[in-house]
């Protein structure tokens, strides 16, 4: 399904620059979307186009954020169906044709890309030339059937047919779904996906139909992320595989199938994108490992806008007892954590509150789960729940910002914590270590701006809270650091100034005609 709104390009007009966002900006809120937002108004000479990834459009109903101007096109694509599904029609379907998505899928169980670029021209003419291939004959055909009982027999029949079909199904299908409306693209000079997965996936589509550059930037890493989703989830039901040796033993079958899948659109992506862009160092290295080219991948933090936070440096002798989690309550944010250490916090100061600031639409059942849990923990009198507020409105009135995330890029809370100079207490996932204890040797020469605990630990979360909301020379000289850091290595210009060189030699990157 797709949906275009806003749409000021007419005929053959292209914008600048195409964003392609899976599951954020402009729908959902969060450090990523605040992220493309920056991007959009802090580079007002070019031309944005907006193409919006996401799984139904009940789930995205609202816009979340007011456009800029130079946003020329928002369209919205949702890979799956809110209303009955189609009626099956059994087709036969072209055996060759399956026979190089067998070899695809194969090359989805390799740890490297191996040979899948090289029949990967192919497959496209299948899709898009001769048109042997489609979501139909994927979906009815005979040859569809034939490759998926072969597979299973040749490498699942420990589990259950039903799962191992509907996974199949679940996972392949969503892809046809974006090729099928490849044409609904909005047109641009350059296109610019912001993660792997099925956006990096689509960006890699039409980079090589429309012969255009195509740009990744990775926040988090996205195969990461899924990994811990599938490690959470419990509609995937197994029994013990034979996948591989070498593989995670504590993993079945279909949730490595899984893995595997969203490693190779992570791959590629990696193998298309020039340049691709991580945020961190750390985020750099663990591309590399999954697959990008070291000499293609660079490094561009993350900034703030300072001259908006100067006004909320000048802070108590003491501070306050607010600690604040600014984030959306979802799973991998980890909220559950945060206040299990919070009930240890406000038995030692029973005068902490603990200001939840961020949206609890994403994911209801765990919003709900986690309103429980301050419940049954006694903790109603210390628990606010601010909802989404202007940083810039609430920062100045918290005394510590706390991150117990299990999954990070850069956030951008830390830096947006530093720049109204505050310090941060966060897990040790992500960039946070770099930021906290520093970099580069200059930056680490710094010092601390706070403390970084392991993940899914309430006690060690609790005893940093506890030390900085009861130290006030820690807490002052920490937070010192923190406006140093920011000041000194996360100045948005900067951000701006390298986004700017990254767009235009894309731009100028010369492509058939």
């Amino acid at each position: 399904m797709v949906v275009a709104t806003n749409p000021k390009l007419a005929g053959d007009q292209q914008a600048d620059i195409c964003l392609i966002l899976e599951g954020t900006y402009p729908f959902i809120r969060g450090g990523v979307s605040s992220w493309v937002h920056q991007i959009i108004t802090g580079l007002p000479e070019l031309t944005f186009a907006l193409l919006f990834i996401g799984d139904k459009s009940s789930n995205y109903s609202e816009i979340r954020y007011s456009l800029p101007t130079n946003v020329v096109d928002l369209t919205a694509i949702f890979l799956l169906n809110d209303g009955a599904p189609p009626k099956a029609k059994a087709c036969p379907g072209n055996k060759d044709a399956f026979e190089r998505v067998k070899r695809m899928h194969n090359e989805f169980l390799k740890p490297e890309l191996g040979s899948l670029m090289e029949f990967f021209p192919d497959l496209m003419r299948d899709l898009f030339e001769s048109k042997t291939l489609d979501y139909d004959s994927f979906l009815h055909s005979h040859a569809a059937w034939d490759f998926i009982t072969e597979e299973y027999q040749q490498r699942a029949e420990n589990e259950s047919f039903l799962d191992y079909f509907w996974t199949i199904r679940s996972m392949h299908g969503p892809l046809f779904s974006l090729i099928s409306q490849v044409s609904k693209a909005p047109k641009a000079r350059v296109y610019h996906s912001i993660s792997t997965g099925y956006a990096g996936f689509f960006g890699m589509l039409l980079h090589k139909i429309h012969q255009r550059s195509f740009i990744l930037t990775e926040h988090g890493i996205y195969t990461k992320e899924r990994k811990i989703d599938l490690a959470q989830i419990e509609w995937i039901h197994e029994e013990n595989s034979i996948y591989g040796p070498s593989l995670d033993k504590n993993f079945g079958y279909l949730r490595k199938l899984w893995i595997h899948f969203f490693e190779t659109l992570g791959r590629l992506a990696y193998a298309s994108a020039q340049p691709v862009i991580a945020i961190t160092e750390g985020n750099r290295h663990r591309q590399i490992i999954d697959g990008a080219d070291s000499k293609n991948v660079i490094v561009i933090p993350n900034g703030v806008d300072l001259k908006k936070y100067y006004a909320l440096r000048e802070r108590p002798a003491r501070p306050p007892l607010i600690v604040g989690f600014i984030g959306r309550v979802v799973p991998i944010k980890d909220v559950k954590t945060f206040f299990r250490a919070m009930r240890t916090v406000y038995t030692q100061l029973p005068e902490v509150q603990a200001w939840i600031i961020g949206g609890e639409d994403e994911d209801p059942k765990y919003a709900q789960e986690c309103r429980d849990l301050v419940t049954s923990l006694n903790l109603q009198s210390c628990v606010v729940y601010k909802g989404f507020y202007d940083i810039k409105e609430i920062i100045g009135q918290v005394g510590l910002i706390v991150l117990s995330s299990i999954s990070e890029g850069l956030p951008l809370v830390i830096l947006e914590a530093y720049a109204s100079g505050l310090p941060v207490v966060a897990t040790d996932v992500g960039s946070c270590r770099e930021l906290i204890e520093g970099g580069s040797t200059e930056d680490k020469q710094l010092g601390t701006s706070g403390a970084v605990v392991p993940i899914a630990n309430a006690e060690a979360l609790s005893t940093e809270i506890i030390r900085y909301l009861s130290h006030a020379e820690l807490w002052e000289q920490s937070r010192q650091v923190a406006m140093q850091r920011v000041d000194r290595f996360f100045n948005e210009e900067n951000l701006f100034i390298n986004y700017r060189n990254v767009y235009q030699n894309a731009l100028n990157r010369l492509w058939p005609e």
